[in-house]
């Protein structure tokens, strides 16, 4: 296994631009992947060329962010199987609403303010459901609702939320957790993987104390699939339990009182480690975790103020954290979209009710090991260097050059207008080229060779190589040709190791 070393400098002060540390459109660039999912030529150079500093943009991503409506709630979000007539049909409509959700969330994703998106994929990574366990469109819609409410809210608030959604009830076996019968797995789990970390201030007995003051969250009605679940008071075991050397009658509100109240320092370690690896670097600086730590403790587990800590830092903005990060499928794609300027909006299709485009990237991306809102286990996809192997490496690479020739075989206007938006309409193949290259990889190529077989590459054999010369070419030589030749670059690029990096 490949080991790196986290050599970024840097303190949380705010990133203040100097001589040193300028003001640079890949730093912009670094800020809209990790805070979102890319951004396009245009607002990298609106915002680079505005009057905007680091912090008053960080804040305003944030702020619109906290603004942003929740999406509408869809007609079946509290439906049962009963709710849906024919019983014959069920299983049609009830994957036709998860393609609509799931659908929605991507667009939502490859929208402009898209800092919300970015937190939901995380978290739902963090506190793990699998729909193929619980399987009912009303418990996903349910679940991704509290992810909503609560990514930029208070994390106390979010972990009491999070643990009564049916989608965890029914995951982790909290129905079937009884008085008569306790079942230890979602306490094991809320301690282990949601709040303080493996083995991290809590014992076997804590864990067997925490479920038996987490019984009665249970069916509410058995004959209907899908349908409520609630607490049921006959089914709580309401004996003296001792949790962290506490001990009293306690109950699920307890329960989470007696973690935040008696292992808070490791609560805002474990999870200030993982924003860490997730949004900066997955090799852990353990002065930036321990102070965005005390941040978070100082603010009673409000998430914002640690967020804005973290991406405003001068840590965060350092060039050693740039580009180090493999990209997750999902970001992969959804990033080429909006770095490209692809019109995915455009595939909606009406009597379906989803955009068809997002649904092949949620196939493809399922594909690749990231099935949205199906993690592979209970602790969620490891992420980094593990979404990439020979095979997935080749996946990868079939799903941009599907993405790049559909854009190239519906959308060559598209293709030839970024190049010239992005070249304000060159004629000169190694400047487009250069250009293109460090828009998509920002920490550039290795060599003069490597711009150079680029530069060969984006000419194409469809040019004569003397019209570079005599003026005869430019990006309005021919609409065919040249979407080609964009089409083509683009295609190298993709299979250049740093693409996959963010």
């Amino acid at each position: 296994m490949v080991t790196t070393l986290n050599c970024a400098t840097g303190t949380l002060d705010p990133y203040v631009p100097s001589t040193e540390r300028p003001w640079t459109r890949r730093r912009i660039a670094h800020l809209a992947k990790r805070m979102g999912f890319g951004a396009s030529p245009a607002q990298i150079e609106a915002i680079y060329n505005s009057n905007t500093n680091p912090t008053d943009l960080v804040d305003t991503i944030i702020d619109n962010a906290i603004a942003k409506p929740i999406t509408p709630e869809p007609e079946w979000a509290y439906w049962q199987v009963s709710d849906y007539g024919n019983p014959d049909t069920v299983g049609d409509q009830a994957i036709q609403q998860i393609y609509e959700w799931i659908t929605t969330w991507i667009g939502e994703m490859a929208s402009n303010n898209n800092f919300k998106e970015k937190l939901e994929l995380f978290w739902h990574n963090h506190f793990v459901t699998r729909l193929d366990d619980y399987n009912c469109p009303s418990y996903m819609y349910q679940y991704h609702k509290i992810l909503k409410e609560n990514v930029l809210g208070n994390f106390k608030t979010f972990t009491h939320a999070i643990g009564t959604t049916p989608a965890m009830l029914v995951f982790l076996n909290g129905v079937q957790n009884t008085r008569f019968e306790p079942n230890e797995n979602y306490a094991r789990e809320l301690m282990e993987l949601f709040t303080m970390g493996e083995g991290n201030g809590y014992t076997q007995q804590d864990i067997v104390e925490v479920a038996r003051a987490l019984t009665g969250w249970n069916d509410v009605d058995t004959t209907d699939f899908c349908g409520p679940i609630g607490f049921q008071p006959f089914f709580h075991d309401n004996g003296m339990k001792t949790i962290f050397e506490q001990t009293g009658t306690w109950d699920y509100d307890d329960v989470h009182n007696l973690i935040f109240e008696h292992r808070g320092n490791e609560t805002a370690q474990y999870i200030c480690t993982k924003l860490y690896s997730y949004f900066v670097n997955p090799e852990i600086d353990e002065t930036i975790v321990n102070e965005l730590a005390a941040t978070f403790i100082a603010n009673d587990f409000d998430l914002v103020p640690v967020y804005r800590r973290l991406f405003k830092s001068e840590h965060f903005f350092d060039e050693a954290n740039m580009d180090i990060q493999v990209k997750s499928p999902i970001d992969m794609m959804v990033t080429y979209l909006r770095e490209s300027e692809f019109p995915h909006e455009q595939y909606f299709d009406a009597e379906l009710n989803y955009n068809q485009l997002y649904l092949f990237l949620y196939f493809q991306a399922s594909n690749l090991g990231q099935q949205l809102l199906n993690p592979i286990n209970v602790a969620g996809w490891s992420g980094n260097r593990a979404w990439v192997n020979s095979s997935t490496l080749v996946g990868r690479w079939q799903i941009m050059d599907a993405l790049i020739f559909e854009g190239y075989e519906n959308f060559k206007y598209i293709l030839i207008d970024f190049a010239k938006n992005i070249s304000d309409n060159s004629s000169d193949p190694e400047f487009i080229t250069q250009l293109i290259i460090d828009h998509f990889l920002p920490v550039g190529l290795q060599s003069p060779q490597d711009y150079e077989r680029a530069t060969n590459i984006f000419k194409s054999d469809y040019v004569p190589s003397n019209y570079f010369e005599d003026g005869t070419w430019t990006l309005d030589y021919d609409e065919d040709v040249v979407a080609a030749q964009v089409a083509l670059l683009m295609r190298h690029i993709s299979r250049i190791p740093e693409f996959q990096f963010s």
